[in-house]
C-alpha cells in the first residue's frame, strides 16, 4: 500500500474524510487487491491511497461529472474556473447558481457544468453541497476573502492519477457499484450518515434522498460482501442504530470535528465511527 501525500481532494465535501484519513488508514486491512469507494465525495481516502486498480462511484451526477472532466479535460476545466475566479462576487454566484433553472443549463457543456459546481462549492457558505427536490442548487453565498477557486496543481495531479492507474468512474445505484467486487477486494463506503436526532432530516445531498430504507440495504450489502470474504469498511455517525445495525461487525469509534450547525454552540468534535468486516 503507498500513500501519495501529494494527491489531495479538488473540492469541498460537506462529510469529507480529509480529517479522518488518518484512522481510517490504521483501520485497513493489510493488503488488498482492487479498491471500491461507492460514495466518492471528496475522495480523500481514494487520494491518499492511490491504489492502482479503482471503481469509484456516486449517485450525484454533478459530482461524478466532475471527476470525468478531470480525468479527461483537465485544462479545458481549468480555463473555465479561472473565468468564475476573474469575475467571482456574490451577484455572479447567485448568477451562476440560477443556471439550473434556466434554459442555459441545457447548452452547458460537461465541462462548463464541472466548473460551475467546482466554483460553486469554494465560495458558497461552509463548502455545502445541498438541491432542493427539483434537483437545484440552492446554497447561500458564503464569505471568504481569497478563495482558491481554479486550485490549478490539485486539478492536475489528480487528472494525472486517473488516467495513470486504472480508474471506474461509475453514477449509480451503491450496490451496482460493488457487483464485481471479489474476495480480498476492498470496499469503503462513507454514505450520507444516519441523523443523530430524531429531528434531523435524513439528506439532502441529492434530489432523491438517502433514506432509512437505503441505510438497512446497505447494512445488508456490507454483510453480503463479507460473506463473499470482501474487505469491507464503513463510516458512519455513532447512534444506537448504527450499532444496532452493524453489532456483528467490529466498531471502532474515532472523533470527528462537526463544522455544519446552526448554533456555533453545537460544533466541535463529535463521536463517529469506523466499522469494518475483518
Amino acid at each position: 500500500m503507498i500513500i501519495a501525500n501529494n494527491l489531495k481532494p479538488v473540492t469541498k465535501w460537506v462529510g469529507g474524510k480529509r480529517q479522518l484519513v488518518s484512522k481510517l488508514i490504521e483501520h485497513l486491512p493489510q493488503d488488498f487487491n482492487s479498491y471500491f469507494e461507492p460514495f466518492i465525495g471528496g475522495g480523500a481516502l481514494l487520494l491518499a491511497l492511490a491504489p492502482q486498480k479503482a471503481i469509484i462511484n456516486d449517485n450525484n451526477q454533478e459530482l461524478i461529472n466532475v471527476y470525468r472532466v478531470i480525468k479527461d479535460h483537465p485544462l479545458s476545466l481549468l480555463a473555465e474556473l479561472q473565468k468564475h475566479q476573474d469575475n467571482n462576487s456574490k451577484e455572479y454566484y447567485l448568477y451562476v447558481r440560477n443556471w439550473d433553472r434556466s434554459e442555459i443549463w441545457q447548452q452547458l457543456t460537461p465541462i462548463q457544468r464541472a466548473a460551475r459546481l467546482l466554483y460553486m462549492l469554494r465560495v458558497d457558505f461552509n463548502g455545502l453541497y445541498r438541491v432542493n427536490k427539483k434537483g437545484q442548487f440552492n446554497v447561500p453565498y458564503g464569505k471568504y476573502k481569497n478563495p482558491n477557486i481554479v486550485n490549478r496543481d490539485d486539478i492536475l495531479r489528480v487528472s494525472n492519477y486517473f488516467q495513470q492507474a486504472n480508474i471506474q468512474i461509475l453514477c449509480g445505484d451503491f450496490q451496482k457499484a460493488v457487483a464485481s467486487a471479489q474476495k480480498n477486494d476492498l470496499v469503503y463506503f462513507d454514505p450520507p450518515y444516519i441523523p443523530l436526532t430524531s429531528t434531523a432530516n435524513f439528506t439532502s445531498y441529492t434530489k432523491d434522498d438517502f433514506t432509512l430504507e437505503d441505510q438497512k440495504r446497505l447494512c445488508q450489502t456490507f454483510f453480503d460482501l463479507a460473506r463473499r470474504d470482501v474487505k469491507v469498511m464503513l463510516s458512519n455517525s455513532d447512534t444506537a442504530l448504527t450499532r444496532s445495525l452493524y453489532k456483528n461487525a467490529n466498531i471502532h469509534i474515532v472523533q470527528a470535528r462537526r463544522a455544519i450547525n446552526s448554533n456555533a454552540q453545537k460544533r466541535g468534535k463529535i463521536n463517529e465511527v469506523i466499522i469494518t468486516s475483518y
